[in-house]
């Protein structure tokens, strides 16, 4: 916006100089003026026409991804345990699932 303002103030400046070459031309002050309010015009509008934002977006949600693999069935693993038999201590693997 400070860019606009400043270009606005750059181009009434150069409007308002007058020009040292006159060859002639009687109609040419006229046109001189007309481009040079156009241009301000247009300068103008374009400043005042910029965006307007009313509030700012919502930021984006983020969701964890679905699991790829679900298992149905709890996992099992093998143990080793110790057993008494009667006579002594032994070890036997077993199956054990959560």
């Amino acid at each position: 916006m400070n860019v606009k303002i400043i270009a606005l103030g750059a181009a009434l400046a150069a409007a308002a100089l007058p020009s040292p070459a006159d060859a002639g031309c009687r109609g040419c002050g006229v046109a001189a003026g007309v481009v040079g309010g156009l241009a301000a015009g247009a300068i103008i509008g374009s400043a005042l026409a910029g965006p307007r934002y009313a509030e700012p977006a919502p930021p984006p949600v983020y969701y964890a991804p679905e699991p790829a693999y679900v298992a149905e069935e709890p996992a099992c693993h093998v143990e080793r345990q110790r057993f008494w038999d009667g006579y002594s201590w032994r070890h036997r693997r077993v199956e054990v699932c959560d």
